[in-house]
Order: C-alpha cells, then structure tokens, then sequence
C-alpha cells in the first residue's frame, strides 16, 4: 500500500502536471484530412462581444451552419474547434 502522508490542502491541490493550461484540438489520425471552405466559412455567424448581442444565439446558428460542413470520419470536435474562430469579430476575438 502507498503512503499516503500528505495533507487535506495538498490533495485539494490539483496536479497542474498534466493537465493542459489551453483547450486543445483531438488529433487526427494520419490518414485523416480535411479543408473548411471559405464558401461555408463565410456563412458562419459573426459575433463581435457587443453587450445587445445574444450569444446563446450565436451557437444555435453557429451549429446550423456547422452541421453543413461535417467531413464523414472527422470528429466533431475537431471541426468545431478549427471553425469557431472565425465567427469571432471585434471584442469577441480579443
């Protein structure tokens, strides 16, 4: 069995180790690829931080027009990530 000699704080503590400081892409396997076109990058909502813009709303209709550009075999996850940015404008970018 493991000593396990260490205080309440220091196992509250999380383990900054391994766990990764930024929201990373899944990887692709190597046979896999994919391009966003610009036609369906330029239907992508734009969302620019202003205070009147709803931006639950900016997801719904950022899902809908992400839903057209699925590869087959990508994973969502991927896609999604590599695309949100390019709805972001203005304050929202920064």
């Amino acid at each position: 069995m493991e000593n396990n000699d260490r205080t309440l704080k220091e196992l509250a503590r999380p383990d900054v180790v391994y766990q990764p400081w930024c929201i990373q892409c899944p990887p692709l396997e190597p046979t896999q690829s994919y391009e966003l076109k610009t036609s369906l990058i330029h239907l992508l909502p734009n969302f620019h931080g202003i205070a009147s813009e709803d931006p639950h709303k900016h997801l719904k209709e950022f899902h809908v027009v992400y839903s057209m550009m699925r590869p087959q075999g990508i994973p969502d996850d991927h896609i999604k990530m590599k695309a949100f940015p390019f709805s972001l404008d203005g304050a929202a970018k920064d």
